[in-house]
């Protein structure tokens, strides 16, 4: 993740940096004390959020930076500091993502990274996303992908639960199909989901990610995707703030790892 922190406050910039750092430490955090400089940054370097103080000195204040720098990044994912709440009327004003209240904390900053109107770029190119805390979602650059068949999209979401790892037709014919034998008619039926599964990621210029074996089973190349399950077992903070509970909920094979999810989070406490 890219981010920018201006605030004509040296010491607030020291902190979100530190902040950020912490939460995303694979990220690029820039900081500044003046817009001028955040805009010669923002020529510079792709930006994901921007975390602009509102009342600073000068011609351009956080809402006039913010403005501009929409106009290099139209995606850009603003969010306003400010020691005053009344700001955050400005702040919606701008179409920003929310809004920080001073003095900063890591959790609230957490919250707003988890909550961005726009999803962030993966710097390594992939751009399949899987949402597991709540409903089980897929995106492609940001927008739902759509696959042939419902059952397509839950066999997906089985070998995320599986974290990847290659699972047995048998195993996933008995996720799928839990009431039904593992015979030719429900083999035949998982090779038409594994092929759907296939060619949409295909389409999606993201080939290979699924590992099929005709006669071993079904994997998930993982280290393509960015993945919010996967991201809390690493223990990542963002993803630990983002869970509440609730984990693929349409799906009734994923009750045992929801519990397991909850377990942990108790632990964490």
């Amino acid at each position: 993740m890219y981010t920018l922190t201006v605030d004509d406050r040296e010491l607030v910039v020291t902190l979100m940096l530190g902040i950020l750092r912490n939460l995303d430490p694979d990220g690029t955090h820039l900081g500044a004390t003046d817009p001028q400089k955040a805009l010669r940054l923002a020529k510079e370097s792709p930006l994901d959020v921007a975390f602009l103080d509102v009342e600073m000195p000068g011609e351009i204040n956080g809402l006039d930076l913010g403005k501009r720098l929409r106009q290099c990044y139209p995606k850009l994912n603003i969010v306003i500091i400010t020691g005053h709440s009344e700001y955050a009327v400005d702040a919606f004003g701008l179409d920003a993502s929310g809004y920080l209240l001073k003095p900063l904390t890591q959790e609230a900053v957490a919250h707003q990274l988890s909550v961005l109107r726009f999803a962030p770029e993966k710097e390594q190119g992939a751009n399949i996303r899987i949402r597991c805390f709540g409903t089980f979602e897929v995106f492609c650059n940001g927008t739902p992908m759509d696959f042939s068949y419902s059952k397509s999209k839950e066999l997906l979401a089985v070998l995320v639960d599986r974290h990847g790892a290659i699972c047995s037709n048998d195993t996933l014919i008995g996720c799928l199909w839990p009431d039904e034998p593992a015979n030719q008619q429900t083999k035949a039926r998982l090779r038409k989901y594994v092929k759907d599964l296939k060619d949409a990621f295909t389409a999606a210029g993201v080939s290979d990610i699924i590992r099929h074996q005709e006669r071993i089973g079904v994997g998930l190349d993982i280290a393509r995707i960015d993945c919010d399950y996967f991201r809390y077992l690493q223990g990542d903070p963002i993803a630990v703030h983002q869970f509440n509970g609730r984990y693929m909920i349409q799906y009734a094979f994923a009750e045992e790892t929801q519990a397991e999810l909850i377990r942990m989070q108790d632990q964490r406490r």
